[in-house]
């Protein structure tokens, strides 16, 4: 049986919805009237996306942490250990197996946190661009503008009519060819904007392992 739990809720709605929320919950909306069966139907249709989407939060659910010396980094799929130092100047690098982070008081947990978060960005900035600057030769689309920001739901999305694409900062952790299915997904959408047969057969025919791609890009490391 599936391992997760649907809440279900009946009252005066037009359509019925399926809801996954960042806490792990799954909500499903339904007419008054639907009958049972139906509901499950629906259910077993939508497993696989519910499924998915409780992975997404999983893997970009922040893990607290203390930002010392032991503390595990990932990029780019690669996990590294953190090595904090004081230093009269201030940067992060990786060296060595070790993701080093340089700065004047160890003590400073915010301002360690903006250090990692700089470089994070700086990272995710590079290699965004040069994919999307790669797969952009296939798609040929005008492009006014790419975002990276930290996202709540989804690892990209794209506004098909101003041309926008927009990039979870935490994909710079994934494996490069996730990164690459991302972006060329979001890129494929500003030729074909829904999931139509259309978009998943132009998806194959330049990107023939995209679901290999997609299910590294949803373990769990």
């Amino acid at each position: 049986m599936d391992d997760f739990n649907i809440h279900i809720i009946r009252k005066e709605v037009k359509h019925l919805t399926v809801k996954v929320k960042p806490t792990g919950e799954v909500i499903l909306t339904a007419p008054i009237g639907t009958t049972d069966d139906y509901i499950q139907r629906v259910i077993k249709k939508r497993t696989k996306w519910i499924k998915a989407k409780l992975t997404f939060f999983k893997q970009t659910r922040k893990p607290i942490k203390e930002l010392v010396s032991g503390e595990n980094f990932e990029y780019l799929g690669r996990n590294y250990r953190l090595k904090v130092y004081e230093s009269k100047k201030e940067y992060a690098k990786l060296q060595r197996g070790y993701f080093e982070l340089y700065v004047k008081n160890k003590n400073d947990f915010k301002r360690k946190e903006k250090l990692i978060y700089d470089w994070y960005y700086e990272k995710a900035t590079l290699h965004f661009f040069n994919i999307l600057l790669k797969f952009n030769k296939i798609t040929k689309q005008d492009i006014n503008d790419l975002r990276i920001r930290q996202m709540k739901t989804r690892w990209g999305s794209c506004n098909y009519y101003k041309k926008f694409i927009n990039l979870n900062l935490e994909l710079i952790k994934k494996s490069k060819k996730s990164i690459e299915y991302v972006i060329f997904h979001e890129l494929t959408h500003l030729i074909h904007p829904n999931h139509s047969s259309e978009f998943y057969r132009y998806l194959t025919l330049y990107m023939p392992d995209w679901k290999q791609r997609k299910d590294l890009l949803e373990m769990i490391n």
